[in-house]
């Protein structure tokens, strides 16, 4: 299937899919399996809070993925990489011969005269469409749909991606709920430029994750996820357990608590341990709707060359429909 968009000609991509950013675990391994099976991964630089240690993933990724694109995502919440280092990583990411770069957290406004003359192609990732207008207006070269943190707005991916062809003019990416090859057609025959996959990828053979994390996702249906920490603003979609449990209660209780009342539940060090150990029952560990939809662990070529086939039967459809009536 050739699918031409503004993201598969600016980066050589087979199908127009980003694997979006994941903390802790989108590593060298991980975006060189998105990068031979024809899409692009972010290498998370809050992953390595040591500039050496992102330094030598960097040069790891680009032995495994040769000639093939990959990114780095940079979070500039100040919690992950403090603010006084993102512009010094920046910098890193492009000395080492870098271009795409993903940032999401917060505004990158103060970064965009650097991310522009150090020549770095910045894709970033908003929650709704208010917020991609004003990173249009700041000079992003792409917006992309954060589906995992929908924001307070909490519109839906439907909706965004008809308001984002009426309002934008730089290229967007869809994201959210995305685990099946139709929903990339329907998202390219409603303007989009591509889609942006977190879920669906994740139980990829090549993500350096606990099998048994991988099977719970597997088992897990599109019911079993969680909406928490909007009382911080902060509003993120993960597989339901006994933290997202408790974390709902102490919002519920205490609207005023604050990240610091949270923050014993919510820290990433809790989630890393189930990648590692596999216990999924403690943590908040990033998953959407398209749980429904991950239903094998296999590697990621094989994922990749299922959605191609259902985008495939998608258009397919589509053009017999707008046959038949013509």
């Amino acid at each position: 299937m050739i699918l031409n968009t503004p993201l598969t000609e600016a980066f050589g991509l087979r199908l127009p899919v980003l694997a979006g950013g994941l903390m802790w675990l989108a590593d060298a391994d991980y975006v060189a399996a998105c990068a031979h099976a024809g899409i692009m991964g972010f290498v998370t630089a809050a992953s390595f809070p040591d500039p050496k240690d992102l330094k030598s993933e960097i040069t790891k990724a680009k032995r495994l993925c040769g000639d093939k694109p990959f990114g780095v995502n940079v979070s500039m919440l100040p919690k992950l990489v403090p603010g006084e280092k993102t512009a010094d990583i920046f910098k890193l990411i492009a000395d080492e011969g870098v271009k795409a770069i993903e940032t999401s957290g917060r505004n990158p406004e103060e970064y965009m005269e650097q991310l522009k003359a150090q020549g770095s192609f910045v894709i970033h990732k908003v929650p709704s469409v208010r917020f991609a207008l004003k990173a249009q207006s700041i000079g992003v070269d792409m917006v992309a749909e954060c589906g995992g943190h929908p924001g307070l707005d909490l519109i839906g991916t439907m909706v965004n991606n008809a308001l984002a062809l009426e309002r934008l003019q730089i290229p967007f990416l869809i994201g959210g709920g995305i685990g099946h090859g139709a929903q990339i057609s329907a998202a390219i025959s409603m303007g989009a430029s591509g889609v942006v996959m977190g879920t669906r990828l994740l139980v990829a053979e090549e993500l350096n994750a606990h099998r048994s994390y991988k099977q719970a996702l597997v088992d897990a249906t599109e019911r079993d996820t969680a909406l928490t920490m909007h009382t911080v603003r902060n509003t993120i979609r993960t597989l339901r357990n006994e933290t997202t449990d408790v974390v709902a209660k102490l919002e519920l209780e205490n609207p005023e608590i604050g990240f610091g009342g949270l923050r014993a539940h919510v820290a990433g060090t809790v989630g890393r341990e189930a990648y590692e150990t596999g216990d999924v029952s403690r943590g908040m560990l990033s998953a959407g709707h398209a749980l429904g939809l991950t239903d094998n662990i296999e590697p990621m070529a094989e994922i990749i060359l299922r959605l191609e086939a259902q985008a495939e039967a998608a258009a397919s459809r589509l053009s017999k429909a707008t046959h038949a009536h013509s």
